[in-house]
């Protein structure tokens, strides 16, 4: 297992690791760059309450290209998008309006139902742009699956950071490190960007059962296992995500739907195919078929 990592950019210590993930393509249609998927995985569907993890790019829109993610649906998660370069504009059918731009992060809370378009602004398409970011999934707990849907966005400026030996740690959603992040998450969870200036050693954080590190650059997940007090060590210049934290239990993901309950998500495909999901205000003409399996 040791062996298919990439030794001159990271060296997690012998024996922390449970298993490896490869980034593979995911199949979208998308203008001008590829999407990579992490999570779920053959071999590990969950790490906490995270239950995917999409990496966009990095890419350069040529002028005239864009993101055009056509309004689509979700239920019984949160989509959290978070990007290292570009812009995207959100809209969904609460009628939020929303770019994100590097180190914010978009929150929106699906729970009984809602839907979103992302795409790039119009300023943009013309100019051209580049566009690099992730977006993941966190499974809401049975008692949120169905809660009214929202959304939060979240400047740069308030997710905190700390520095340990060379490593600058700063705290997306969730909580570690001494670090809580202000963004209103449903159960424990830590989503943090970890920056290794220098070689550093990184104490895990303990409070958290279930515990990944996304390599962007290496394109990998690494899955932790036991980790007995041991520590994380990477070398200079590794840019990773930390997700993890505790189970929600098992969940049925078809689709963009997630649920504890294989009635509910045939629900929301009946829903979705007959036009009850509201409408995105500004953005009501196209919007992503229902496929016929996923």
């Amino acid at each position: 297992m040791e062996a298919a990592l990439p030794a001159h950019r990271a060296a997690p210590r012998a024996g922390v690791i449970e298993l490896v993930i490869p980034e593979r393509p995911a199949a979208l249609e998308l203008d001008g760059f590829t999407v990579g998927r992490v999570l779920p995985y053959v071999r590990r569907r969950m790490v906490g309450p995270f239950i995917f993890l999409d990496h966009m790019g990095p890419a350069e829109l040529v002028p005239g290209n864009g993101l055009d993610v056509r309004p689509h649906p979700h239920i019984g998660l949160a989509t959290v998008t978070y990007l290292f370069d570009g812009e995207i504009v959100h809209r969904d059918s609460l009628g939020y309006v929303q770019p994100i731009r590097p180190g914010e992060i978009n929150w929106m809370t699906a729970g009984r139902g809602i839907a979103h378009s992302e795409r790039t602004s119009p300023e943009l398409r013309a100019s051209g742009s580049t566009l690099h970011g992730i977006q993941i999934w966190v499974a809401l707990p049975n008692a949120a699956e169905e809660v009214e849907p929202s959304f939060d966005h979240y400047a740069a400026d308030v997710l905190p950071e700390t520095r340990v030996d060379g490593v600058n740690i700063r705290m997306l959603a969730g909580s570690g490190y001494g670090l809580v992040s202000p963004v209103r998450t449903f159960s424990p969870l830590v989503y943090a960007q970890l920056t290794f200036d220098a070689d550093g050693v990184v104490p895990l954080p303990e409070e958290h059962p279930e515990l990944a590190l996304f390599l962007v650059d290496e394109r990998r997940m690494l899955v932790l296992g036991d980790r007995d007090g041991e520590e994380l060590r990477m070398t200079a210049g590794t840019r990773a995500l930390l997700i993890g934290g505790s189970p929600v239990g098992p969940r049925h993901i078809w689709w963009n739907f997630v649920s504890s309950s294989k009635e509910r998500i045939e629900q929301a495909k009946r829903d979705w195919r007959e036009s009850r999901f509201a409408k995105i205000p500004g953005d009501d003409v196209e919007f992503v078929p229902l496929p016929q399996r996923s």
